[in-house]
C-alpha cells in the first residue's frame, strides 16, 4: 500500500507537468491565429486547462503536506490528514479532466453548466447516499477517529482498515477477506475502534496440511515447551491451540498471547519466531513420515 504520509516531494508526474506546460505555452507563443479554429488547437488548449489548475493544486498540497509534516514532525499522529488531502487532490484533478475535454470540445463549461441546472438537481436527489457517503468519508478523513491501520468493529463485522475511500472503509478481517463498509454505516452503527487503547494481546495465525500426523495436543505441548520462559512474553499465557477451520487438505490453527508491551514490531519478531519454530516442526513431521 502506498504510504498516504509521505508529502515532502514532488511526485515524478509534477515534473511531467511541468515540462508540458511549458511546451504548450511554447506552442501557443508559434501558432498562427488561422490555426486556432482548428481541431487539434482546441485539443491542445482544453489539454493547457487541465495542467495550470492541475499543477497550482499540487503546488498547494504540497505546501499543505509539508507544513503539516513540520508541525507533527516531534509526535506521533494519524495519517488521516494527508489521506483526505491525496484524495480531495484526485477529485480536483477528475474535475480538470472534465472541464478540458468541454474546452476541447468547443463547449464553454459555465454555460454547459447552467444550462444543466435542473439535470443536476435530478442527480444530485438519484445520487443523494453516494454524495452523503462520499461527504462521510471525507468527514473519516478528516478526523482523529479513524486511521489507516486501525482495527475496528463496526455492526457485526470486524478488522484492520485497509484503506478508506469515498465510498467505503476496506476492513480486512481475521480470516483474511476484504470487507466494505460504507461510510455512512460508520456514523449511523455503533463503531469501536480496538486499536485506540493497544493490547498487548496479539494472535498468530498458521496452517498445516492434513497429511502430518500430528495431534493437536502434541502441537500444542511443543509451542509451549518452545515459548516457555520467552523474554518477551508475559507469564500469564495459557497457550491454547485453537483450531479455526479444517479445509479440504489443511488444519488452520490460532494461538492467542500476552506480549509484555503493546508494540506492534514486538508482537511481529514473536510471531516470526513461532512461525519458524512451525516450519521447522512441519519439516521434522514430514521426514519422519
Amino acid at each position: 500500500m502506498v504510504d498516504n504520509n509521505k508529502g515532502g516531494k514532488f511526485p515524478f508526474t509534477f515534473i511531467i507537468k511541468i515540462i508540458l506546460l511549458g511546451m504548450t505555452i511554447a506552442f501557443f507563443f508559434n501558432t498562427d491565429t488561422q490555426d486556432e479554429l482548428t481541431w487539434w488547437y482546441q485539443g491542445i488548449r482544453g489539454f493547457y486547462f487541465f495542467l495550470v489548475p492541475s499543477i497550482i493544486v499540487s503546488i498547494i498540497r504540497f505546501v499543505i503536506i509539508s507544513f503539516y509534516n513540520v508541525r507533527h514532525a516531534k509526535k506521533a499522529v494519524r495519517g488521516n490528514f494527508v489521506l483526505g488531502i491525496n484524495r480531495v487532490t484526485a477529485m480536483l484533478n477528475a474535475v480538470f479532466v472534465i472541464i478540458a475535454l468541454m474546452i476541447a470540445f468547443g463547449i464553454k463549461p459555465i454555460e454547459f453548466l447552467t444550462s444543466l441546472t435542473i439535470v443536476a438537481m435530478a442527480i444530485a436527489v438519484l445520487f443523494r447516499d453516494y454524495i452523503t457517503n462520499m461527504l462521510s468519508g471525507l468527514f473519516i478523513m478528516f478526523s482523529e477517529q479513524l486511521s489507516v491501520g486501525d482495527r475496528i468493529k463496526v455492526g457485526d463485522q470486524k478488522g484492520r482498515i485497509v484503506d478508506i475511500t469515498f465510498a467505503n472503509i476496506e476492513l480486512q478481517n481475521d480470516e483474511d477477506d476484504i470487507v466494505m463498509i460504507p461510510n455512512n454505516l460508520v456514523f449511523t452503527n455503533p463503531m469501536v475502534n480496538l486499536s485506540a487503547h493497544r493490547s498487548n494481546l496479539f494472535a498468530v495465525k498458521f496452517e498445516l496440511p492434513l497429511a502430518i500426523n500430528v495431534s493437536v495436543d502434541e502441537l500444542e505441548k511443543d509451542i509451549r515447551d518452545t515459548l516457555r520462559n520467552h523474554p518477551n512474553l508475559a507469564s500469564n499465557n495459557e497457550l491454547d491451540l485453537e483450531v479455526i477451520e479444517i479445509g479440504k487438505d489443511f488444519v488452520r490453527y490460532k494461538i492467542e498471547l500476552y506480549a509484555v508491551s503493546s508494540s506492534n514490531k514486538l508482537h511481529k519478531s514473536i510471531e516470526n519466531e513461532i512461525l519458524k519454530y512451525i516450519l521447522s516442526f512441519k519439516h521434522r513431521q514430514t521426514k519422519s513420515s
